[in-house]
């Protein structure tokens, strides 16, 4: 069998379209490729990174995301904070109640 060069335009379409199908021997047998083809194509992406840069929304979007994120998390933990100390407070309330009332 001949090695056959693929154009990066055909390897990008051809990782696309496995991962929005989420069946690499689907795709593989669409375009009459070896399924190992495609996976070591995706390795190779994979350690490289993706070399086109986000598109300008969606570059916005993730910023705005992490912003968001990060404001969840400062909120989730000074929750926290206040519900473990309530969890003290009802404990030595319950300790002050059991000494003045023993059973």
């Amino acid at each position: 069998m001949t090695r056959k060069d693929y154009t990066q335009e055909f390897k990008e379409q051809i990782l696309r379209e496995s991962q929005e199908v989420g069946n690499v021997s689907l795709v593989a047998r669409r375009h009459n490729i070896s399924p190992n083809t495609i996976h070591t194509w995706r390795r190779k992406a994979k350690k490289i990174g993706s070399t086109k840069p986000l598109p300008a929304d969606e570059a916005k979007r993730i910023k705005e995301l992490e912003a968001r994120l990060a404001k969840i998390s400062t909120e989730n933990d000074r929750l926290k904070r206040i519900v473990a100390e309530k969890e003290l407070q009802i404990t030595i309330m319950e300790e002050v109640r059991d000494l003045k009332n023993p059973r």
